[in-house]
Order: structure tokens, then C-alpha cells, then sequence
């Protein structure tokens, strides 16, 4: 039976609505990884027919979270980043993602002096969705030819959020057109 982006949306909003904390995101993240197996959800966003680069194909209008889908055909490797006050869970389709997840050494929480830890790296292969749940510092690194979706708490281009620069031991806030640096 088919797994539509509606039904995963609904079953999104359900979940959230009972738990909105790590419980629900976790259900959320279970949910991803059921609709990345529906052939014809594939098809519709993330096929070789689809255009390169990021699109939001839903937001939800009472809680705010965010479906969105990447196609990729080049690679890209982040610095670490958090993502503010909200969460994410990604979800792979094609290729993969190489995650690493850090841990602040050094006990602080905003921009300025940084020192982060390495506390795992792990790869998501197509079928897999990890949460990365509010505050949570990640980076990633894909391949050409990548294909993932990423469920989002709230649209992140109104969420201060913070990247990391090991090299240098900062943390900046990432600047986005609707949230001052």
C-alpha cells in the first residue's frame, strides 16, 4: 500500500501532537525511513527527472515543521552546525551521508570561543533516517549523486543557529536572509 508525503504529514502531525519532544521526533524518524520506501514518494520528489539542489515541499501550518528534499550531483561537506532551537532528521535515499556528531568541550552554548569533541561517526545508508534533536551539533558529507529528505522542527531560515570552525576554536551564528548575524 502506498505511503503518500499527505499520509506521512498527518502521521507527523500526530505524532507531534501527542510527544513533542525526543519521543515524537523519534517517531518521526521512523516515519521517514517508512515513506523513503514508497516508490511512487521517489518518484514524484526525488527522481533524476527532479531539479538539482534543496526544495521545501511541505510546512506544516500549526506546528511549523518542514518537509524538505535534496538532490544532489555534487558533493558538499558542512561544518559542524546545530540547528538552534529546533530539530532534524534526515532521511537517505541515494548514495549516502557520512554524520558526525560533536559535543561542546568546552560547556558553552552560543557564538565565541569553541572547542568541540567528536562523539560519533556513523554513515546513513538509502533507507536509513537519524534525529538530531534540538542543540545537537552534526556535520555532513556526501557524494555526487545524493538524494535525502530532512524534516525540520520550523523553517531553519528563522532560526538562529550556530556553525563551527574546530580549526580556529569559534562558533558563529549562521546568517540567513530573515535572521540576523
Amino acid at each position: 500500500m502506498a505511503y503518500t508525503l499527505n499520509d506521512f504529514c498527518g502521521d507527523c502531525r500526530t505524532a507531534l501532537l501527542a510527544n513533542s519532544g525526543p519521543q515524537g521526533r523519534e517517531q518521526v524518524r521512523q516515519l521517514l525511513e517508512r515513506l523513503l520506501s514508497d516508490a511512487d514518494f521517489r518518484a514524484a520528489y526525488l527522481s533524476d527527472s527532479q531539479p538539482e539542489g534543496r526544495r521545501q515541499i511541505h510546512e506544516d501550518p500549526d506546528l511549523g515543521f518542514c518537509v524538505l528534499v535534496y538532490v544532489m550531483t555534487e558533493p558538499r561537506r558542512s561544518p559542524p552546525h546545530d540547528h538552534g532551537n529546533s530539530w532534524a532528521v534526515y532521511g537517505q535515499l541515494a548514495e549516502y551521508t557520512e554524520m558526525t556528531e560533536f559535543r561542546r568541550a568546552d560547556g558553552g552554548s552560543g557564538a565565541g570561543a569553541a572547542s568541540l569533541e567528536e562523539v560519533r561517526r556513523y554513515r546513513l545508508n538509502p533507507g536509513e533516517a537519524g534525529l538530531y534533536d534540538t542543540g545537537a551539533i552534526h556535520a555532513i558529507d556526501y557524494p555526487p549523486g545524493a538524494r535525502f529528505v530532512r524534516v525540520t522542527g520550523t523553517d531553519l531560515d528563522h532560526v538562529a543557529r550556530l556553525k563551527f570552525d574546530p580549526a580556529a576554536g569559534t562558533a558563529t551564528v549562521i546568517e540567513n536572509a530573515t535572521v540576523p548575524g
